[in-house]
């Protein structure tokens, strides 16, 4: 009877202790309540620490939005960008114990990493990847569009990514530098950044609902799926694979495994007395260590004062208390981490909507609350500027002149766009045409190329075989160049803004033929005043010529071939009347010369 009555005592105390909200939070589940139909957000999490206590840990909406499934503190969500302090913490804990030198050049540790130039691989330390002050823009179009599960592979893309300003001179966000940082933290410990992470952190932390990548996060039991908001509606969004660019931002996680890692910052690195990031390293992380901005207040936010970043953490003040955050941002999750460190406050806020102020609009809420500060009525005023940007979207709509020249046709047929297309500091992808029209073929991705004006065309993305125009708009531009024999050479694509548009390199598409076809086409052939032959070497036909060296010819269309290693040479082979080759036609930049065939 003693322990009937012991135990009815416990579930009681149990019940009575979590139905107990601290004082300060009175309200505001009510409050945030009202989020998810002002934003058409499907579901969010939200937790609240304070110094190594749980004051709040709640789901709203739903993970599952079509099948009504709930969200709760233990619902798996992206919390992308958000996992760069994990990453940076890596090396602060190799730093405490001289693996690692912050003032360091980064290729001592990764020899063969090679940056666009000298000054850049002379002169950048392990520090200006950790506080993005390198001077290279994000080129995220090489690892978002062209993605690998090769780490290595993709930081080899660095070295032909253009800066856009000197070391140190500008703040700019880069995920290719945190890609960095995760692989010296492997060559140095000689495990893979994600045994890292998971040693060092999670199974300490007892984080055992955390995820590493897209493969656990479809497996794992409570995870959310991911969405976006488009006219009031909310659709539901593929999972994106971050692949190896993971120590950027790949981890999956719910709030109440995060409170385990505000708690931690909180701390002074110590979680349950156990050091888990060194002190020094955490007072040096969530200092400033670049200005991100003047960020002077304002009339719309008149208590921020600055903008600075530490290391994976971005430094602000909010209403007069010193706020260490990070958002994070992949397809269809949101997220902000932040805790206030002179308060012992932290709070996460996880939510399934793509691109989404939901967790910055909690946070700040919850920030009010939870300081004791004066109410902002954070949700109204987002309301009310959604309000404000739709009418502003509908006037711009109606002044906004087009730049399109209209009556103007391409430069050349379809065909002749068609071939594969590489940047080195991006990837390869392939032009080509299905049903008269033209269409980017990569990996198992398409976009449709809709002409535009001249040689310009707009890429608009293919959704389950359909082209979709619903932000054609808004879509990507992508312009056509010639060399001198007139040949499509390259493409060009505005994708990153502080430099020149990203050129692509276009190589003619082969045809299959047999060494056995080759054949017909070779000979001598007699030029005004030289002799060339052309003849079947290794299965592939070249061209000699006296004095140069041997040129390999690739078939791009029927009767002719392009010169490998000379850009806008051709040669056209030319067929008589009864169908045998008998001249050639050289294709060159300074006009095209026809040689007659050598009877033998």
């Amino acid at each position: 009877m003693k322990r009937i009555l012991a135990l009815c005592c416990l579930i009681l105390a149990t019940n009575l202790h979590q139905a107990q909200t601290d004082k300060r939070l009175k309200g505001l589940t009510k409050e945030l309540n009202t989020v998810l139909d002002i934003t058409d957000t499907a579901g969010f999490a939200i937790a609240v620490v304070e110094g190594d206590k749980v004051l709040y840990a709640k789901g709203f909406g739903y993970r599952d939005y079509e099948n009504k499934i709930p969200v709760d503190a233990n619902t798996i969500f992206a919390i992308g960008s958000s996992t760069k302090a994990f990453t940076s913490a890596i090396l602060g804990i190799l730093e405490e114990e001289d693996k690692v030198d912050f003032d360091e050049n980064p290729r001592k540790y990764i020899p063969e990493l090679s940056f666009y130039n000298d000054n850049l691989n002379n002169n950048l330390i392990v520090r200006d990847l950790m506080r993005h002050s390198t001077g290279i823009p994000r080129h995220d179009g090489a690892w978002y569009f062209f993605p690998s599960k090769d780490k290595d592979s993709l930081l080899a893309r660095v070295e032909y990514q253009e800066p856009f300003t000197g070391i140190r001179q500008q703040w700019y966000y880069n995920n290719f530098m945190f890609l960095a940082q995760g692989v010296i933290a492997e060559r140095v410990t000689g495990k893979s950044w994600e045994d890292n992470i998971k040693e060092l952190f999670l199974k300490p932390l007892g984080m055992d609902r955390t995820e590493m990548d897209i493969d656990g996060m479809k497996t794992a039991s409570n995870a959310s799926l991911g969405y976006r908001a488009e006219d009031g509606n909310i659709i539901k969004m593929d999972y994106y694979d971050i692949a190896g660019m993971s120590p950027a931002g790949s981890i999956n996680s719910s709030v109440n495994d995060m409170t385990k890692w505000l708690m931690t910052w909180i701390n002074d690195g110590k979680y349950k007395e156990k050091q888990i990031i060194p002190e020094s390293y955490v007072q040096s992380a969530m200092s400033s260590q670049m200005v991100i901005a003047p960020a002077l207040p304002s009339e719309k936010n008149p208590d921020i004062h600055f903008a600075n970043y530490g290391y994976g953490w971005f430094m602000s003040s909010y209403k007069g208390h010193y706020r260490v955050e990070h958002g994070g941002n992949i397809d269809g999750f949101s997220a902000s981490v932040a805790f206030f460190p002179s308060d012992d406050i932290g709070i996460v806020v996880l939510a399934n909507q793509n691109g989404s102020a939901v967790p910055s609009l909690v946070r700040n809420t919850v920030s009010d609350y939870v300081l004791q500060l004066k109410k902002s009525n954070w949700i109204e005023k987002h309301k009310e500027s959604l309000e404000k940007a739709k009418e502003n979207q509908e006037e711009a709509e109606e002044a906004q002149e087009s730049s399109r020249i209209e009556g103007t046709r391409p430069s050349h047929a379809k065909l002749d766009y068609t071939g594969k297309y590489e940047n080195k500091g991006y990837g390869k992808f392939d032009i080509i045409v299905e049903n008269d029209s033209l269409f980017t073929q990569l990996n198992e991705k398409r976009q449709f190329l809709r002409h535009y004006h001249y040689d310009t065309f707009e890429l608009i993305d293919v959704v389950e075989g359909k082209v979709d125009t619903t932000g054609y708009d808004k879509s990507l531009k992508a312009s056509f160049n010639t060399n001198v024999a007139g040949d499509i050479s390259e493409m060009t694509i505005a994708i990153e803004p502080t430099i020149d548009p990203i050129r692509f390199e276009r190589t003619p598409n082969e045809l299959d033929i047999t060494a056995e076809e080759l054949e017909e086409y070779t000979g001598e052939f007699q030029l005004p005043g030289a002799t060339f032959k052309t003849y079947v070497k290794d299965e592939k036909l070249h061209l000699f010529i006296k004095g140069q060296p041997e040129y390999e010819l690739v078939p791009i269309e029927k009767d002719t071939f392009a010169f490998k290693i000379l850009d806008g040479f051709k040669a056209q082979f030319v067929r008589g009347d009864e169908g045998n080759v008998n001249a050639v036609k050289s294709i060159q930049p300074n006009g095209t010369f026809t040689a007659k065939r050598v009877e033998k």
